[in-house]
């Protein structure tokens, strides 16, 4: 079965979906999901092997209707939104992702839309993190996901369009970047930022998304530019975070960083010193992350 698309010149391409072998692949992968694999409890009534639809179709934020459909082989063509959606929610490996693609219709993705397809692997840890603030995070500081907490202590990070995607831009563009750090911190994660941005940026080339990030900044701040001129290099972050929260005030923690090498991504934990000021303030940010996300 195939579908019609036009080029912006008129010249018509077409992709072909093949929606019986979608449609078994997406259950394959749905009932070889269990209930913990992605941090969800199990009943002790549930009857269905893996997954269920629903559970799998808000994994995919979509309605379940549309992964039914999907399912069965007469749904719509997914977008490619959609079907990295579909792999980020079925937990998809990088082969199992391209795979769904080929599938849906459409090329492999590209080198960026590949490293934005989390690993299996941390979203595994990330799923038994959801009382923890935790976050995964993109070669250039792009906020992947967020656990409720991630989001109740630093703000929605993931809803970011175009450059703004990447912290080190949002920093240098953006005084609400800096609202939650302490002041005192400023100077020091400016030059970090930079650091990092020019590693990148050396060793992802002149053509890199890394580059014409930094073309940018150059352009439109003059604190970039002066810290550029510095040409350092080495530094990296503390594992100690000062953050200073619009409802609990100061806040100390501990930033673990979780590497994952092939997708150049990092997992962000966060935790304080149990018995001190940070630990209770951390845990009231929980119970408000919680609140404001339920699980399951």
């Amino acid at each position: 079965m195939s579908e019609q698309h036009s080029t912006p010149g008129g010249r018509p391409v077409e992709q072909t979906v093949d929606r019986a072998s979608l449609g078994a692949f997406l259950r394959a992968r749905r009932e070889a999901l269990q209930p913990e694999d992605v941090g969800l409890r199990r009943g002790s009534r549930r009857r269905a092997r893996g997954l269920r639809r629903e559970e799998v179709a808000e994994l995919c934020d979509m309605s379940a209707d549309y992964f039914a459909r999907l399912e069965r082989g007469n749904g719509p063509q997914p977008s490619q939104q959609m079907a990295a959606a579909i792999a980020r929610g079925l937990r998809l490996t990088p082969d199992e992702r391209d795979h769904l693609f080929l599938l849906c219709g459409h090329r492999t993705p590209r080198r960026r839309t590949r490293s934005e397809h989390v690993n299996p692997g941390l979203m595994r840890i990330l799923d038994r993190l959801q009382d923890t603030p935790a976050q995964v995070m993109g070669p250039l500081g792009e906020t992947l996901l967020q656990t409720p907490p991630a989001v109740a202590l630093l703000g929605e990070q993931t809803h970011y369009t175009g450059e703004a995607r990447s912290a080190p831009y949002r920093w240098f563009t953006d005084p609400a970047a800096r609202r939650r750090y302490l002041p005192d911190d400023h100077g020091l994660n400016s030059r970090v930022n930079v650091a990092l941005l020019r590693a990148a940026a050396t060793r992802e080339g002149p053509r890199s998304q890394a580059a014409r990030l930094v073309a940018s900044l150059l352009r439109q701040s003059t604190e970039f530019a002066s810290l550029w001129d510095r040409q350092e290099v080495g530094l990296h972050w503390s594992d100690a975070k000062r953050f200073v929260h619009p409802e609990v005030g100061r806040i100390d923690l501990f930033c673990q960083n979780l590497q994952d090498p092939d997708q150049s991504q990092s997992l962000l934990i966060f935790t304080a010193t149990p018995g001190t000021d940070s630990y209770d303030k951390l845990a009231l940010l929980n119970v408000l992350g919680a609140d404001s996300f339920p699980i399951g």
